[in-house]
């Protein structure tokens, strides 16, 4: 090996190992979801039991208030941001394919998760704020959204029943004391891979 060789593989050497510092918790052949970092907040890990690919059932209300049959689909997690945040995609057998972007902010002690869809593009993305909950061992998530009647409520997104093999999702309307409880949305997933 030259001298140049040897001082530019020095040089490089030290670049390299920082360049991969700031990436190591990405999705990579060892952790294909990523990993959270270890200086994110310790809520970062709430939606560890998502993390992954699922295959899923998933149910929504038609318009006269009977569910649809279940289609499937693919719901996948992974950690984003090196490990400070959480991103998900669906993908549903009759086209309509969504993902969230998920940050926990500590200054106000609560998850933002932002929703887009092929369906409904928009300049402006949704938002859901909540937390664990874990004296239910629950993910709530609420959106203001007033009932048809007008009434005052919210969305409310719940990630529940979580084992080894897999987690439930409910989307529900509910009034501001949570006592008017509509559900309009539910998935079922079962792990393919971790």
């Amino acid at each position: 090996m030259t001298r140049f060789r040897l001082i530019a593989l020095l040089l490089v050497l030290p670049i390299a190992a920082k360049a991969q510092k700031y990436q190591e918790n990405e999705p990579n052949k060892k952790h294909p979801y990523g990993q959270a970092h270890p200086d994110a907040p310790d809520q970062v890990k709430d939606f560890a039991p998502m993390i992954g690919r699922c295959d899923c059932k998933s149910e929504n209300r038609k318009p006269d208030g009977t569910w649809n049959e279940p289609i499937d689909m693919t719901w996948t997690f992974k950690y984003i941001m090196n490990g400070w945040g959480v991103q998900d995609e669906t993908l549903k057998e009759d086209g309509g394919h969504s993902g969230s972007i998920r940050q926990y902010i500590a200054d106000s002690a609560r998850w933002y998760v932002h929703y887009y869809a092929n369906q409904g593009p928009t300049t402006t993305l949704s938002a859901w704020e909540g937390n664990l909950t874990k004296e239910k061992d629950k993910i709530l998530l609420y959106r203001d959204q007033k009932a048809p009647n007008g009434m005052e409520g919210w969305f409310r997104l719940s990630f529940y029943d979580f084992t080894d093999t897999g987690y439930k999702w409910i989307g529900e309307w509910v009034d501001k004391a949570e006592k008017i409880v509509y559900p309009t949305w539910k998935i079922t997933c079962t792990k393919r891979e971790d």
